[in-house]
């Protein structure tokens, strides 16, 4: 009799022992669970982050090509000018040296010979460099367009990723708050009973 009395003991204070050890290990699982929620809500937090960095960068490459590409189009009206202020003055310096080239002075028509050489090297030197101005001016229009073209695909990708990581935020906020309000909710329970 004394060994069931002895056997009932242990097992009413195993029992006893026991109860607390399972709820402790309910409430590490839980703290656990809010634990594993809270990290998925910092890494989707960090994806909008850096889906907003990407839009910044992606309105900052548009912003860059528009801006080489007004450059350009404003290099290129000045080239254009320079080339017409080019070809009036070489036209206004080279009537009067072609008049006097064919002057019946000899002199004067060699001397006028070779200043209409002089002066046909130097619109060439002139053009050359009006040209190497046109040049680069459309080089860098070509690159603005590419810039404003890449800029405009990376915003696009950009403005989908924050969209998706947003939603995810939001999915990851919400299962955390439900996972939270649920476990006061518990305790709460848990409380009013005691």
């Amino acid at each position: 009799m004394k060994a069931i009395m002895n056997f009932r003991v242990l097992v009413m204070l195993s029992f006893f022992l026991l109860i607390p050890a399972l709820s402790q290990a309910q409430t590490d699982k839980k703290a656990d669970q809010l634990k594993n929620l809270e990290t998925g809500i910092a890494a989707a937090k960090a994806k909008v982050s850096m889906s907003e960095r990407k839009l910044a960068i992606a309105d900052s490459v548009i912003t860059t090509g528009t801006q080489m590409i007004a450059e350009s189009k404003s290099e290129i009206k000045a080239v254009d000018a320079d080339n017409k202020k080019l070809e009036k003055d070489l036209a206004a310096n080279k009537k009067p040296l072609t008049k006097l080239s064919t002057s019946k002075d000899k002199g004067e028509s060699i001397k006028a010979k070779a200043d209409l050489k002089a002066l046909d090297v130097q619109y060439r030197s002139d053009a050359k460099t009006l040209d190497t101005r046109l040049r680069a001016a459309e080089k860098k229009q070509t690159t603005g367009n590419a810039n404003l073209t890449r800029g405009k695909v990376a915003k696009k990708s950009a403005q989908d990723a924050l969209k998706i990581s947003q939603d995810a935020l939001k999915a990851a906020q919400a299962k955390y708050d439900a996972a939270s309000s649920s476990g006061d909710n518990t305790n709460a329970k848990d409380k009013k009973k005691k």
